[in-house]
C-alpha cells in the first residue's frame, strides 16, 4: 500500500468515527455529550476552538485554490448555518445570524459551482 492510500484510508476511518458520532449525539445529545467526555460549561471555550479550525480551513481552501474543495467546504459551512437557524428557531431564540451565514456560505458554493461550469465551457 502506498502512503497515499494509507492517507486515504486512514481518512476514510475518519469518515466513520465522525459519521458515529455524528449519530450518536443525533440520537441522544446528553448521551452524546457524556461519551466524548464533553461539558456543557466549556461550550463557549469549545466554540472558540471550533471557529478558528473552521477559519484555517477556509484559508487553506483559499490559498490551496482548488474550486471542489471550496465549494465542498462552504456546502459544510451553508448546512452549519442552516441547521442552528432551525434549531434556534424551533426554540423560539433569535436566528438571523446563523439563517445569513448559511446564504453567505451558499453564495459561495454557488459561485464556485458557476466557475467549475465555466471551466469546462
Amino acid at each position: 500500500m502506498t502512503l497515499e492510500l494509507a492517507a486515504i484510508a486512514l481518512s476514510g476511518v475518519g469518515i466513520l468515527v465522525t459519521g458515529a458520532l455524528a449519530l450518536l449525539f443525533l440520537r441522544d445529545p446528553i448521551s452524546g455529550l457524556d461519551q466524548t467526555t464533553h461539558r456543557l460549561e466549556k461550550l463557549p471555550e469549545v466554540m472558540t476552538d471550533r471557529y478558528i479550525a473552521f477559519t484555517i480551513l477556509a484559508i487553506g481552501a483559499t490559498l490551496y485554490g482548488d474550486l471542489n474543495v471550496i465549494a465542498v467546504l462552504f456546502t459544510t459551512f451553508a448546512f452549519m448555518g442552516f441547521a442552528d437557524a432551525w434549531i434556534y428557531a424551533r426554540g423560539g431564540f433569535p436566528f438571523g445570524k446563523h439563517l445569513a451565514a448559511g446564504f453567505a456560505a451558499s453564495v459561495v458554493v454557488l459561485v464556485a459551482l458557476l466557475a467549475m461550469g465555466r471551466e469546462h465551457v
